[in-house]
C-alpha cells in the first residue's frame, strides 16, 4: 500500500526527510508512544497505548494463495473445513490481523495446521511455491503479475474484515505535510476529522465516536 503513496509524497515535499521503521505492531506502537516516530500504521496493538490517537484507514480481507495445480482449486466453494485439512503458511501471531484468522477457525471448532509463519507476505508466498503449504495473506499482498505462478482464492466469506489504522501521539504538532500524508493514505482523514479526533482525545472522550458515522473504505487491488 505504502510505496506509491511515499513516492508521491516525496515528490510533493522534496525537503521533508521521510524515514520508515518496521517492526511488530507492539514495537511500532511503543515507538510512537515514546515519540521516536510521528505515526504508526498497523492492524493490531495500537489500542494498547492510552496516549495514542487511533484513526481507522481502511478495511481489508485475505486471500488463500496456492500453486496452479493445487486440489483446492477444484472446490466449487472454499470452506474453513477444507482449508483446515491442508498445512497452512501465514502471518506470525500479532501481525496483520492474525488473531481474527485464528478466531474464525476456533468458532467452527477447527484447529488450523499452521506449519510455518512469517511477518512478510513475500516470505509466505516463497514457501507456498516450495510446496510447504497453503498461504493465507492480505489481499493487497498478492500481485497478479508478479505472482502469476500462483492463484489467489478470495476468502472474504471465511474471515471477518480487519481494519488497518494509523496512530499519532497525543500532543503531536501537526504540520501541513503530515495532514497531506494522512489524506493520501486514507482520503477520508480530512484535516477537520483529524483535528476533531485530537480534540476528543484531549478531552478524554471516546475517539471512536468521531469515526462512528464515517464510511471506512475497503481496500481493493
Amino acid at each position: 500500500v505504502l510505496p506509491p503513496i511515499i513516492s508521491r509524497f516525496m515528490k510533493s515535499y522534496p525537503d521533508v526527510s521521510l524515514h520508515m521503521h518496521q517492526g511488530t505492531p507492539a514495537q511500532i506502537s511503543e515507538m510512537c508512544s515514546d515519540g521516536v516516530v510521528d505515526c504508526a500504521i498497523a492492524t493490531e496493538a495500537l489500542s494498547q497505548h492510552a496516549d495514542l490517537i487511533m484513526m481507522p484507514c481502511y478495511r481489508w480481507n485475505r486471500v488463500v494463495v496456492v500453486p496452479k495445480n493445487h486440489p483446492l482449486l477444484s472446490e466449487s466453494k472454499l470452506t474453513l473445513e477444507r482449508l483446515a485439512e491442508h498445512p497452512i503458511v501465514t502471518y506470525v501471531l500479532g501481525f496483520t490481523g492474525r488473531a481474527k484468522l485464528d478466531e474464525a477457525f476456533s468458532s467452527k471448532g477447527l484447529e488450523p495446521n499452521v506449519v510455518f509463519t512469517a511477518s512478510d507476505a513475500d516470505v509466505i508466498k516463497t514457501y507456498v511455491r516450495l510446496g510447504l503449504g497453503v498461504g493465507i495473506i492480505a489481499s493487497m499482498a498478492f500481485d497478479p503479475v508478479r505472482d502469476s505462478d500462483l492463484v489467489a482464492i478470495p476468502a472474504t466469506d471465511l474471515f471477518p474484515d480487519a481494519i488497518t489504522s494509523i496512530a499519532l501521539r497525543k500532543g503531536t504538532f501537526m504540520r501541513g505535510f503530515m495532514y497531506e500524508f494522512l489524506a493520501e493514505f486514507a482520503p477520508h482523514l480530512t484535516r477537520d476529522l483529524v483535528d476533531e479526533a485530537f480534540y476528543s482525545h484531549a478531552h478524554r472522550e471516546d475517539v471512536s465516536k468521531v469515526f462512528a458515522e464515517v464510511d471506512i473504505p475497503r481496500y481493493t487491488t
